[in-house]
């Protein structure tokens, strides 16, 4: 065919890409639809549209590593944050909506790892968008059946007495894991803590880094 390019190099060097169009599903229509007719009915703008997509698209893993930093620091911030979660992050700063989020300490002893076997319940409001394995129906089965297997394909090994806890999210009740501490901390202010948390340690599937 003349314009299958597939294997061929286009001018820049690098190769063709088939093009991403497609007619829109029935969700998508439905949302153009109700976003113009809130806008044309006064309820938004396009601006407050705008400003609200970038502050989404601004959510990142940094801000829960913000959050488990001072956990590991302030006594009073970790005892409100296993208390209520989602209170405590707001007092941070942090815009996590209505859902309920229960913090999870990891210990010694006990790790644990965040699932959501229904779809891909996470909580982007202070993690960002999740991994596109978190939403893949692997990880969503295998790792209520075999966490441990889970675990050791993301690197993680576990002593045999560790006990392993999965947590299934929900619609309205998102977790975050609290890693443990690496060690030789000792004395480490917040910020620089909180380079050593990674994404995959706030959902279970790895640990911090290590200084």
């Amino acid at each position: 065919m003349p314009h299958d390019h597939h294997d061929h190099l286009s001018p820049s060097g690098h190769p063709y890409r088939s093009d991403d169009d497609h007619p829109l599903t029935y969700w998508q229509t439905m949302e153009i639809a109700v976003r113009e007719l809130l806008i044309e009915k006064g309820v938004t703008t396009a601006s407050d549209i705008a400003k609200q997509i970038d502050a989404m698209d601004a959510r990142n893993p940094a801000m829960g590593a913000q959050v488990v930093a001072r956990y590991w620091t302030d006594p009073a911030f970790a005892a409100a944050l296993l208390a209520d979660g989602a209170q405590a992050t707001r007092e941070m700063g942090f815009d996590i909506g209505p859902m309920k989020l229960i913090a999870l300490p990891n210990a010694p002893d006990l790790h644990n790892i965040v699932v959501c076997t229904l779809c891909s319940c996470y909580p982007r409001n202070l993690l960002g968008l999740p991994p596109d394995w978190y939403k893949s129906r692997a990880y969503r089965s295998r790792t209520v059946r075999e966490p441990r297997k889970v675990l050791a394909e993301f690197g993680v090994t576990l002593a045999d007495g560790t006990e392993v806890r999965v947590h299934d999210s929900t619609a309205d009740m998102r977790y975050i894991v609290i890693p443990n501490r690496p060690a030789g901390t000792e004395g480490w202010d917040a910020e620089a803590l909180a380079a050593l948390v990674t994404r995959d340690s706030m959902i279970g599937t790895g640990i911090a880094r290590t200084p």
